[in-house]
Order: C-alpha cells, then structure tokens, then sequence
C-alpha cells in the first residue's frame, strides 16, 4: 500500500469530484480521433497497468499524461485477480480528466469483472483486494445490508455495491463505445445485442451502477458484451458473418475486444475485421505487455521494443 501512496493522495483529492460527476456520461458515437491506443485486460496489476501507459506514449514516468490529443481506450477488467485495484481505478479517473485538458481522451470500459463486482460476486478477489478498500471507503457497521457479509468483506461491498462510491465511478464508463469506424467493447458486440439496443445496454447498466435501476438481464447472461466469447476465441466463419452484419448495422469496419487471453499476443481474426487484445500481461497470467495502435486504417501492435508513432 505505501508504494502506492502518491496515487492515493491524489485519488482522495478526486473522490469527491468524481462522485459528483457520476452522472456523466460518454455518448456511445465519438468521431474519428487521429491516434487511438487500446489497451487489454489489467486485472489489478498496477506494474503492467503503467507499461501498458507507457508504451502507448500516454503517460511520463510519473504517472502524468503526456498524450496530447491521444485516445487511450482500456477494454475493461481492471479489477479482480490482483491486489491493485484501487491504484488502477484512480489512475484512470485522473487520466481521463488531464486528457480531456489536454485535448485527448481515456475511456475505460466496463468488463465483466467490474460488473461482477458490482453483482457482489467476489470469487475471484484476492486477500489483498479485499484490504485495499478498507481506507477507500466509509460505511456504517450497523446497516443491516451488511450483516451477512464478513467484517473483511465489507469495505469492497461498500465500494462497489449499486451507489457505492466505485460502482459510481463505473457508471461513468461505457459498457461500448463506438469512436470512428472502431467498435470497443470487452467481450464482443453480437446481432442480438444490436437488436437491444447499444445505448440501452450503456444506459440500463450506468443506472444499475449509480442504484438507480434493476441488474439488467443481458449484461450478465453468458452472451452478454462483457461475457461473449464468439470472435476471440478462434471464430470460424459463423462467427466472422455474424461480426460482418454487426460491422454493417453499426458502419464499422472493426470491433476491438479484450476477455480471452491470446497466448501468442494480441491477434486479429476475420481477415482483420476483430482484433483480441487481451494478452494476459497482468502478473496473474505472465503475458507480455501489447498494445494496439490506431491511426485511420493502421494498424500496429506496440510491443516494449516497438516505438509508438506521435
């Protein structure tokens, strides 16, 4: 924790800015930007987390955004699995507000790891994470919607509940966002996703997060955006024609996805139409630090011996 204190002094200065500023919202269409950088699953590792930052030329080694009018996009999952979580969160809030100064953008996704937190479905916390929010976050002992959870839970289920202080910070994040012709998401866009309505899965589950609405259904369900599988996990040409009726319906010409981890790096499928970019680089899974560089039809992958473009 003390490794971690300048970013938690500075979170605490944030904290209630970005509580008030819950109810913002991202649109779920943004134009065109002239360099987008995305970035995979992070899963509480905040070593990882800064490479990754680093390496997209987003950030000094401070922490401080050096990005200019850089789009950073994180496909979601930065919690779960590790024990920095916390440092994670605020670092990106920070971010996405010295960006927005600057000209650029951070738009962190929600993944099915934030939203299972939200869920109060802990299985996959490690000791650390629990500990993390007990100085995050206050409550009172004697709610009784805490009575059947154990003294060491209470912190995180404070944090992340609907109208909890993280779970508010979550619903200012996209669970897709749409920046150009470039379709972001943590698990895929499916037919029947389109079908529902993307900015109705944004909105329901914004107003799940801030407890002002039910669980939504379709963002739990195993073909869920932050839970689907289709197109990372070695889509045959089912899987590419589904992806191409999306593409056509939303006037994209690619979906960018993290939620399975590529073995051999990021990866693209479907003649280049979806590229996976969760390489597993946090501690938990001893991948390689990869990001995926964007500049109109460019593509690149960044790897710690390639230099980013600027």
């Amino acid at each position: 924790m003390t490794a971690h204190l300048p970013i938690l002094i500075v979170a605490i200065a944030l904290r209630v800015a970005t509580v008030a500023d819950a109810g913002a919202t991202t649109p779920l269409r943004l134009p065109p930007a002239p360099r987008i950088v995305a970035i995979g699953d992070l899963h509480g590792d905040l070593d990882a987390t800064r490479r990754a930052l680093r390496l997209a030329g987003a950030v000094d080694t401070n922490d401080r955004w050096t990005g200019g009018n850089l789009v950073v996009v994180q496909t979601g999952d930065q919690v779960d699995r590790g024990d920095d979580e916390q440092a994670i969160l605020d670092l990106f809030s920070r971010l996405a507000q010295e960006a927005a100064r600057a000209g650029g953008a951070v738009h962190a996704l929600n993944g099915n790891h934030e939203l299972m937190n939200t869920a109060l479905d802990f299985r996959y916390v490690t000791p650390g994470g629990y500990a993390d929010f007990v100085d995050a976050v206050t409550y009172d002992n004697a709610d009784a919607s805490m009575a059947s959870f154990p003294d060491s839970m209470r912190a995180r289920v404070a944090a992340f509940r609907p109208g909890g202080d993280y779970a508010r910070d979550l619903a200012r994040r996209n669970v897709v966002i749409i920046i150009g012709d470039n379709v972001f998401v943590h698990g895929g866009v499916l037919p029947e996703h389109v079908t529902y309505g993307l900015d109705r899965i944004n909105t329901e589950v914004r107003a799940w997060l801030l407890g002002e609405g039910p669980m939504p259904e379709i963002i739990l369900a195993r073909g869920s955006p932050v839970w689907a599988r289709d197109y990372s996990d070695e889509p045959d040409a089912t899987d590419c024609a589904a992806l191409q009726r999306v593409l056509d319906s939303l006037a994209a010409k690619r979906m960018i996805v993290g939620h399975t981890v590529q073995e051999q790096g990021v990866r693209s499928y479907c003649d280049g139409r979806v590229w996976c970019i969760d390489t597993g680089m946090a501690a938990c899974y001893e991948g390689n630090v990869e990001v995926l560089e964007i500049i109109g039809d460019s593509l690149r992958v960044l790897a710690p011996e390639v230099e980013p473009a600027h």
